[in-house]
């Protein structure tokens, strides 16, 4: 393992800010077209929307991808695995997107990047937290709670629902965030797997929805 220039902290602050220029604040993970259709329209609803993601979605297939890379010692096979995943056009644009932004960014940091040609979203985080050392849960809870704050920012801008209400729905998450971390943190690739259809629906409706904000 490289020697240590940064504290772990740090690094995970760094990484999963939003300041990190991997384009995040760019998608929406099809949640621009529940609010478009009306079926995200409080606060309520977005808690709703949410933990159904972190608990049978796409989220939670990242999480468990994550993992994977974290503990791989061949993650290319396993950002293969994950591309092949994408069930859309828009939600491959935004995982293969925000992956290879975030390599490209791993420049300032080149003994943390993994011998990846191009990865997903997950793997190239997952990848990147092993080789800094940062233990597998702590960096689950980073990247979930960046999901998580990225589609409240959403719905902020979008719906639109205040600032003050998007933390409380934040705060209200926390406990799953955890909960998710741990259960993705003990996991294989057998649990891959994800129902949340009508998100996946939403994702390749907004394909075609105009006008729109956000890539995804």
């Amino acid at each position: 393992m490289p020697a240590m220039r940064t504290s772990p902290l740090l690094l995970l602050q760094t990484w999963f800010s939003p300041a990190f220029p991997v384009g995040s604040f760019g998608y929406s993970h099809g949640l621009e077209q529940a609010i478009a259709d009306g079926r995200v329209t409080t606060p309520a609803a977005l808690e709703g929307w949410i933990t159904v993601l972190l608990s049978h979605g796409g989220p939670w297939t990242d999480a468990v991808l994550f993992a994977a890379a974290h503990q791989a010692d061949a993650p290319q096979d396993i950002a293969d695995l994950a591309e092949a995943l994408a069930p859309s056009r828009e939600r491959h644009a935004e995982t293969m997107g925000q992956g290879n932004a975030f390599l490209a960014a791993l420049a300032a940091w080149p003994e943390f990047r993994a011998a990846l040609a191009q990865a997903p979203y997950p793997v190239a985080t997952g990848s990147a937290c092993a080789l800094a050392g940062i233990p597998l849960t702590d960096a689950l809870f980073a990247y979930l709670n960046a999901f998580a704050s990225q589609l409240i920012s959403v719905a902020v801008r979008t719906v639109p629902i205040g600032q003050s209400q998007g933390l409380a729905v934040l705060s209200r998450l926390h406990p799953l965030i955890a909960a998710t971390a741990n259960r993705a943190a003990a996991s294989s690739l057998d649990d891959l797997g994800a129902c949340a259809l009508v998100s996946d629906i939403a994702a390749m409706r907004h394909e075609t929805l105009q006008p729109r904000l956000f890539l995804s």
